[in-house]
């Protein structure tokens, strides 16, 4: 399986973010973390920033509010996912029309439901 990056990972386990690295854990997909302190959340090695990840990502999915959301566009393009998942509360017109740009598939759903429904 394919790496999923998060952006806006956290240790709480009361975030929505959590949720969604532990219902893709149990569905065996590789999660990297990556959040300002860049600790590892529920043993997967965490990362301060994208760029610090060394392997290839299949898919960010977004975690954090959609005015820090621009703050990571340039990081994510160097990546060349091949899909963004823009969380409720995430969307970003500008980024979005970015990465479309750059042939990277862009949605704008939430992973818990898209896991959930088998969408994924």
């Amino acid at each position: 399986m394919k790496a999923v990056a998060i952006i806006g990972a956290s240790e709480r386990e009361n975030r929505y973010a959590n949720k969604a690295q532990r219902w893709l854990m149990e569905r065996g997909f590789p999660v990297v973390p990556i959040s300002p302190s860049g600790k590892t959340v529920l043993g997967a090695e965490g990362f301060s920033s994208l760029e610090d990840y060394p392997g290839r990502v299949d898919t960010v999915t977004l975690y954090i509010g959609s005015a820090r959301v621009e703050s990571v566009v340039e990081a994510v393009l160097r990546k060349a996912p091949r899909r963004v998942i823009f969380n409720p509360g995430t969307e970003n017109a500008a980024a979005k029309r970015r990465f479309e740009e750059e042939g990277i598939e862009t949605l704008e759903a939430c992973t818990l439901v898209m896991l959930r429904t088998g969408q994924f």
